[in-house]
């Protein structure tokens, strides 16, 4: 499967308090696994390019996006809410990431490739349409969905997000659309708190207890998503690639391991290979731990490559 890699700089930029999770390095993880396993030189790769206001407004308001830019502080760091810090470059990078995953949609409508894997930060499944939160400014993969959803052609995307904390901002942003599928995984209870009740038929939420494993995500995979995503016939794929539901991330407690990431890649890639679904884009929400997020997105790579 063509297969490219979209990552920048600038998403390196977004400096914050070294003593919180959501760091620069985690790129340079995944980067670094690559090179060492030898898949970074099968697979294009692409510098991201500045989100356009067009995509931002289809899903933040103009409010929002103004008052994030009035916090820009002019050195140093400024908390946006308890767990949410930015700096002097923090919008650059987010402009970086949401840029990204309207990139990637555009080449797989192109024809370019088959998969996307978007190495950005910072993340975005926590952001609302009107409110930063959990390390998110812009709601990332929301904003390739709309976009995606804007071709003449395309009138029906699923997201699967499979990050051990709620989408709670996805989730949210489209609770009234019925041109989108969310598949989401998340630990319950636990951050950011959401409730475990579905507000429509197109949003399965699939809530795992802490220390359930691998058995459960494979069944919930298996019984309620693929189900789902064949009924629904979604003409593009999009996944909220969270690594922190790894038995060895601290920040959750659902014990995956690689292998799950590359069993439920793989199970999304033959959903596209059999359909007329044109492709996939994976957009990197959480991961946290050293080695781990490498690891882990590694596997899910390969698989979205079917190296």
């Amino acid at each position: 499967m063509s297969t490219a890699i979209i990552s920048h700089a600038d998403c390196r930029r977004h400096q914050i308090d070294n003593m919180h999770p959501e760091q620069p390095s985690r790129i340079d993880d995944i980067s670094d696994r690559l090179i060492a396993s030898g898949l970074e030189y099968s697979l294009d790769h692409l510098d991201a390019k500045d989100v356009l206001n067009a995509d931002l407004l289809r899903v933040h308001g103009v409010s929002y996006i103004r008052s994030l830019y009035e916090k820009i502080p002019p050195q140093g760091i400024v908390n946006i809410d308890s767990d949410t810090q930015m700096c002097n470059a923090t919008l650059k990078a987010a402009n970086k990431a949401a840029g990204a995953g309207v990139q990637a949609v555009d080449l797989i409508l192109n024809g370019q490739h088959q998969a996307v894997f978007c190495n950005v930060r910072p993340p975005g499944h926590h952001a609302f349409s009107d409110k930063a939160s959990g390390f998110c400014f812009y709601n990332n993969i929301a904003i390739a969905a709309s976009h995606a959803l804007e071709h003449s052609g395309i009138d029906r995307v699923a997201i699967i997000d499979f990050d051990v904390h709620h989408g709670d901002g996805t989730e949210d942003i489209f609770k009234d659309n019925s041109n989108v599928l969310f598949c989401s995984l998340f630990q319950h209870p636990f951050y950011p708190f959401s409730s475990a009740q579905s507000q429509n038929d197109l949003h399965i939420k699939s809530p795992m207890s802490a220390g359930e494993g691998s058995l459960e995500f494979r069944k919930i995979v298996e019984q309620q998503w693929l189900p789902e995503i064949a009924a629904f016939k979604p003409q593009l794929l999009l996944i909220s690639a969270g690594f922190d539901s790894h038995r060895h991330d601290d920040m959750g407690h659902i014990n995956l391991e690689d292998s799950d990431y590359a069993w439920v890649t793989t199970a999304l890639s033959d959903y596209t290979k059999d359909t007329d679904c044109l492709g996939i884009v994976s957009m990197l929400e959480g991961g946290y731990e050293s080695g781990v997020l490498g690891r882990s997105a590694l596997a899910h790579i390969r698989s979205l490559a079917r190296l």
